[in-house]
């Protein structure tokens, strides 16, 4: 008899939420949750997430030896080509297939609600339904890139409703817990002059009432924050406020400054007396200790022939220049940086990597709490590093990623990185916007001495807001580097083209806060009798 505590996962991505529950681990070292079915709609996550499906059908430790040599290079490049293929795997395949499905919410609803019925099958027991809708309309992004479009309706934007999808299928299949994620944005976000979190959250409370599918007047849910003390707080009947449900990542040990909004739902059938715990803070890592073991890569010339050579001399050609602009406006710390840079850049032999992992990792850094490390370790001790190729860059970025990376070797927590203002005339972009303040921090370096920034889609169109703190490698972060910061682990392979790895590692919630998160909730089912 199958005893996991079965899970549904909407809106999938490539699995971060769903990595963090199915690798959560009991004190006695078992793992409870299991997923039973995962939806996402785009075309290389679910690639990769059907590829993570594939690997999670064998025991900790015991993946097949063509799944290491998939990520290594040594098979074809979609795993559907070959590594499914072969006869010992194609069981395991085959429930890969049926666990991660390639619909669309809202389109597929049939399809998904007749996935979900064989999913769960006839005695679910307390199931457990987790996900996240789309954020771009509630995101600050989006609403400002809203606001151009003439004639724009918020009403009318399908995007801002999704949650009722997922709504939906709480409403229908009545899952004993959920788990349900959001950007920041929509706190603040209104459709129709109403506010959109508040509407939502009434909603969740009532699903079979939102829909339609009851009138009864009654909590179905009860609604609870992870970061606040329920037990204290809600005794008295005090709800938590819309910003009582925001999570700051970096509390709790992600080295990552991501701030979202996650709800937690428990079936008011169930719930009684008891109140889910809460997470507990934990010191965040720093982007160094983070990524300092992996390969060092110098970036490339994204116009013209690309190698060491001409890479170091398009640096050299113009370095100078940019050297004695900082020093005149009065930067001399910074320009001493770069002078030291200058002489490394080209002595040594630095590659710019690849999608394969043809090299090894040297081992995280002894300063990354051991559950994290751990975390990114895979059971069978590979230590191969996939996903770690560097982008081409004009001669001009280069010059600023060396001024920016430079400038953070300078700066403290009050300052990280330049600002538009700080940027001599003669690195400063060719872009209409550059001295109107709005993008003052057009450039951004992930400082090594703290956590990074929030890793966002956008790194899939430059590399403008993640550049490496090396000024020797002259470069923005590889996807593998944004990865470790989402706390993936290293045996974690995106399925894909650059541009979608990178737009995958952005959209996802990091793993190692959603195991924190499935322990909570491991913990409150386990109060239900």
């Amino acid at each position: 008899m199958d005893n996991h505590i079965k899970i549904i996962d909407l809106f999938a991505g490539p699995g971060g939420l769903g990595e963090g529950f199915s690798g959560y681990a009991d004190s006695a070292g078992n793992h409870p949750f299991k997923i039973a079915l995962s939806i996402e709609k785009e075309a290389s996550a679910h690639k990769t997430l059907q590829l993570r499906a594939f690997y999670r059908q064998f025991p900790t430790g015991e993946a097949p030896q063509e799944y290491y040599e998939y990520l290594e290079g040594k098979r074809e490049k979609d795993p559907a080509d070959e590594l499914y293929k072969f006869p010992h795997l194609r069981e395991q395949a085959q429930a890969a297939k049926k666990e991660a499905r390639q619909l669309t919410l809202g389109e597929d609803n049939a399809k998904i609600e007749n996935s979900i019925k064989n999913a769960l099958g006839d005695n679910p027991g307390n199931w457990l339904l987790i996900g996240g809708p789309p954020c771009q309309a509630y995101s600050l992004v989006g609403r400002a890139r809203n606001a151009g479009i003439i004639n724009y309706d918020a009403k009318k934007d399908h995007r801002n409703f999704l949650y009722r999808e997922y709504l939906n299928i709480i409403a229908r299949f009545k899952p004993a817990v959920f788990v349900m994620e959001n950007v920041k944005g929509i706190l603040s976000a209104k459709v129709g002059g109403i506010q959109i979190f508040d509407k939502i959250r009434e909603d969740l409370h009532h699903p079979g009432k939102a829909i339609g599918l009851t009138k009864e007047d009654k909590n179905e849910y009860e609604i609870f924050s992870l970061v606040l003390n329920s037990e204290d707080d809600l005794n008295g009947r005090v709800e938590p406020g819309p910003k009582d449900f925001i999570i700051r990542a970096e509390n709790y040990g992600v080295p990552q400054a991501r701030h979202r909004v996650i709800l937690l739902g428990v079936r008011s059938d169930i719930i009684s007396s008891i109140h889910p715990g809460i997470l507990s803070q934990a010191t965040s890592p720093t982007v160094h200790d983070i990524i300092s073991d992996l390969p060092r890569l110098r970036s490339g010339l994204s116009k013209g022939a690309d190698s060491l050579e001409g890479w170091a001399d398009a640096i050299h050609a113009q370095v100078a220049t940019a050297i004695n602009a900082v020093r005149r406006s009065g930067l001399n710390d910074v320009a001493n940086i770069m002078e030291e840079a200058d002489k490394e850049i080209g002595s040594e032999s630095l590659g710019r990597g690849i999608n394969w992992a043809k090299k090894e990792s040297n081992g995280i850094t002894d300063n990354v709490p051991s559950d994290l490390a751990a975390w990114y370790s895979d059971p069978k001790g590979w230590k191969g590093v996939c996903n770690h190729e560097t982008r081409g860059h004009i001669p001009g970025d280069l010059l600023r990623y060396i001024f920016c990376a430079s400038f953070a070797k300078t700066s403290n927590e009050e300052r990280l990185t330049p600002k538009a203002s700080d940027f001599p005339a003669a690195l400063a972009p060719n872009h209409k916007n550059w001295s109107s303040g709005k993008f003052a921090d057009r450039f951004r370096v992930q400082a090594s001495f703290r956590h990074a920034t929030t890793v966002t889609s956008h790194i899939s169109k430059d590399g403008h807001y993640f550049i490496h703190y090396d000024p020797t490698q002259c470069r923005s972060l590889t996807v593998r580097e944004a990865a470790r910061i989402q706390t993936f682990p290293d045996n974690y392979f995106f399925v894909g083209n650059r541009t979608q790895q990178y737009t995958q590692v952005g959209n996802a919630v990091p793993p190692f806060l959603a195991k924190q998160i499935a322990n909570i909730v491991f913990q409150t089912l386990a109060k239900v009798k």
